[in-house]
């Protein structure tokens, strides 16, 4: 059985519209796209250079700039803190890390209680999570 074609060759133009079209759709929702709302609370981490790290298990606390403590990114209490950094103490068979991100507006005195906090659960090291200066004597970023 032989069936019908009618499909041709296309030897016309190309209409500019729809690309043009497609095109500003697509900067349309990449400019969009940067201006949504990212959900969570904003630390402001301080800028830093040649600061050392760590290879050994780590777990984060985060302080922001109201006092608020955040662990495994819900907020939590001192004294809850406490027995989750114990509880994830006790599982590791290394000693554990704590890494601080704190606000720069962060009191001295709250990352000290947290950093006590920290060793009363077992935790003996803690370091401080910094931004990456953009070269040594770069202007220091700007303070909102």
């Amino acid at each position: 059985m032989k069936f019908p074609r009618n499909a041709r060759i296309f030897r016309g133009q190309l209409d500019a519209a729809p690309f043009a079209t497609v095109f500003f759709l697509l900067v349309l929702l990449l400019m969009l796209g940067t201006t949504v709302y990212t959900p969570g609370v904003r630390v402001n981490l301080a800028v830093a250079n040649d600061l050392p790290g760590t290879d050994r298990p780590s777990v984060a606390v985060a302080i922001a700039r109201s006092g608020q403590l955040y662990f495994e990114n819900q907020v939590i209490d001192a004294k809850e803190l406490r027995l989750r950094l114990a509880g994830a103490a006790k599982r590791s068979t290394e000693p554990l890390t704590l890494i601080l991100q704190i606000d720069e507006e962060v009191t001295w005195g709250m990352q000290l209680n947290v950093i006590l906090l920290a060793r009363d659960a077992g935790i003996p090291d803690v370091l401080l999570a910094t931004l990456p200066g953009a070269r040594p004597g770069a202007a220091p970023r700007p303070t909102k």
